[in-house]
């Protein structure tokens, strides 16, 4: 009997009434990206998602940087489950990858360890009057777009496709460390062939680049970045993915990590101070792109809406290959419509 070995890659994405948990930092670095993920879910895919406005931080960062005890932590988290309770919700869907790969951790210790299951319960019944109910399903955003990526398709006004030739555009995909390498049976694909970012190139028209140090760390890693001194080491890793990726030509990368989207696009600026390198044949770099992002574009939406000019590295350049229709004179305006102040420009990498 043949065994198709692909579906033990696989893993269970629930199909609606989503408990929508944001990030606390994605909305500094990429401040439309999680409006446009629930724009994405109502209005193309007709989905009930709740976006509670009650809700607050993981902890992660402070977990990870050996700040916050676990215990503490599982509180926490235990306390945003109280709100997808209090809902009536059961399908868990945190923004941020670092609150994924952490509620896993967490779930996975309560299993392997119920003492602390109920250790989690009695704190935060102490500390809050609050009780709650484990997910019946935890998915990271990105997973929900890579479910949906071919309904998507069909909606889409742009495909990953050059105007001018009708070649497919190549990207970088980027997995967040915690998505699937800590609990690879969490991430479609696993740590092994994690296509969640590679199934939405190929089905969006595109070409998914291949490149020795496709799987490196972004170099984040936080205690990397949050001690100052340790920041080379930050910007090495990034370095060697972009000397690694360039002879290949990306015209864009996608990543489903805040932390790895934010260094993949800041640290081409920095390299280029330091160098005066750019990893393009241009000098504008390399287009860094969320998947909601990148979602929104090829479905219309505006890219200075989605906040596209946040980036470090221009957008424009993408936008012009695929033929996606913006007007210049909007990008530095505000909600109400009044002319926002210009960023500096950089020495080396043009925008």
């Amino acid at each position: 009997m043949q065994k198709h070995y692909w579906n033990e890659y696989q893993k269970e994405i629930a199909a609606d009434r989503y408990f929508y948990a944001r990030s606390c930092i994605r909305q500094t670095f990429f401040p439309g990206s999680e409006t446009a993920f629930l724009k994405i879910l109502q209005d193309e895919l007709g989905k009930d998602i709740y976006d509670s406005a009650d809700q607050h931080t993981c902890s992660g960062i402070g977990y990870h940087g050996d700040v916050v005890p676990f215990l503490t932590t599982s509180t926490v988290i235990a306390r945003l489950f109280s709100l997808m309770t209090e809902a009536g919700y059961k399908n868990y869907v945190p923004s941020c990858i670092t609150s994924f790969g952490l509620i896993v951790e967490v779930l996975d210790t309560w299993k392997h360890f119920p003492e602390t299951l109920e250790q989690t319960r009695e704190s935060l019944l102490k500390a809050t009057g609050r009780t709650f109910e484990i997910p019946e399903n935890v998915a990271h955003p990105s997973d929900i777009i890579y479910k949906f990526r071919n309904e998507l398709k069909s909606k889409m006004k742009y495909q990953l496709i050059e105007k001018s030739t009708g070649r497919p555009l190549r990207g970088v995909e980027h997995i967040g460390c915690h998505y699937a390498k800590v609990f690879p049976d969490k991430g479609v694909g696993g740590a092994e062939f994690p296509h969640v970012l590679a199934g939405m190139i190929e089905s969006w028209g595109g070409e998914v680049v291949d490149y020795p140090e496709r799987r490196h760390c972004c170099g984040f890693g936080f205690r990397n970045y949050l001690v100052q001194a340790n920041r080379g080491y930050s910007v090495s890793n990034s370095h060697k993915k972009f000397e690694s990726m360039a002879p290949y030509k990306p015209d864009f990368i996608i990543a489903n990590c805040p932390g790895c989207a934010m260094f993949l696009d800041k640290w081409q600026y920095t390299i280029a101070e330091m160098e005066g390198k750019t990893y393009d044949e241009q000098g504008r770099g390399i287009p860094v792109f969320t998947y909601e992002e990148l979602a929104g574009l090829l479905l219309g939406y505006d890219p200075w809406k989605l906040g596209v000019q946040i980036h470090q590295v221009q957008a424009e350049s993408f936008l012009d290959k695929i033929g996606i229709e913006y007007n210049p004179d909007e990008k530095y305006k505000g909600a109400s419509g009044e002319e926002l102040e210009h960023p500096q420009k950089p020495s080396v990498l043009k925008v």
